[in-house]
């Protein structure tokens, strides 16, 4: 069993930046792949960004590559999701994700095993 808290969001401006951050509960962190995901009002959750056990593969949906980067610190149980020149379509709850299998998380949501309660990022134009 694996309980997450997300943390970071807030309001910002265009262009500006965020670093959110998932605190993960048990000592078994280090063997799960986690991803954060983001649902806007009215649509369906999306996959944000992913990345192995080790740190050492991330993968990152269109959307955001080049803007956002995801890392992870297993010594602390704790993976971010770094944001920058934030657009206002990146306004959305954003949610943090785990599952033992890393390609799960990759074509998630469907299928992924643990969800934090989600944070929200509103980007003002």
């Amino acid at each position: 069993q694996v309980q997450l808290v997300e943390s970071g969001g807030g309001l910002v401006q265009a262009g500006g930046s965020l670093r959110l951050s998932c605190a993960a509960s048990g000592r078994t962190f280090r063997s799960y792949a986690m991803g954060w995901f983001r649902q806007a009002p009215g649509k369906e959750r999306e996959f944000g960004a992913a990345i192995d056990w080790s740190g050492g593969i991330t993968y990152y949906a269109d959307s955001v590559k080049g803007r956002f980067t995801i890392s992870r610190d297993n010594a602390k149980n704790t993976v971010y999701l770094q944001m920058t020149s934030l657009k206002p379509e990146d306004t959305a709850v954003y949610y943090c994700a785990a599952d033992r299998v890393y390609n799960t998380v990759v074509a998630g949501p469907d299928g992924v095993d643990y969800w934090g309660k989600g944070t929200l990022v509103t980007v003002s134009s």
